[in-house]
């Protein structure tokens, strides 16, 4: 059988962690932050966890399945 190979878009917006956890930034941080308060600015910097099947899915994509 051929090789897995990986999709290189989904490895550079994807991390996955040393306990197998998926982490992707947040939406809505790259323009109009002036509109936007101080607290949600800071939050957008903090990585997010991905579940459920979307999880699994990114997973294939990165050939960790």
């Amino acid at each position: 059988m051929p090789k897995m190979k990986t999709r290189k878009i989904v490895a550079k917006r994807f991390k996955i962690t040393a306990t197998g956890k998926i982490m992707r930034r947040r939406q809505n941080s790259r323009h109009l932050r002036m509109n936007k308060s101080k607290k949600a600015i800071r939050r957008y910097s903090v990585p997010v966890e991905v579940k459920g099947k979307w999880a699994i899915k990114i997973k294939k994509m990165m050939g960790m399945a």
